[in-house]
């Protein structure tokens, strides 16, 4: 079973933390696989990236799989400069991940 986060907005302390409670609910509920849709983020900041570090290392430790999609150009770059592009799973969209979760 995928679950699918689509976080909006600014994705900073605050709305991080709402992120961060979905992420735990959802591992806590014995989901393994979480796919966040970032389509309706407009900025990551620096607690937002943190949330995003932190939910993956949650879901890694129970032997899940966290996904990014639809991530923007802001959010690439971030991801980009702090060698985290090569720590998360990133795809274009859901179908694209979808495409590679039944081959």
């Amino acid at each position: 079973m995928v679950k699918i986060i689509q976080p909006a907005g600014i994705l900073d302390s605050i709305n991080g933390n709402i992120l961060r409670r979905e992420v735990i609910d959802a591992v806590e509920a014995g989901t393994k696989t979480i796919l966040i849709d970032c389509q309706a983020v407009e900025l990551v900041d620096s607690s937002g990236l943190g949330v995003l570090v932190m939910s993956l290392k949650k879901v890694r430790d129970v032997g899940g799989r966290l996904v990014l999609c639809s991530i923007n150009d802001q959010l690439r770059m971030l991801l980009e400069l702090t060698d985290m592009d090569s720590v998360f799973e990133i795809f274009a969209d859901q179908e694209a991940f979808s495409a590679t979760s039944t081959s």
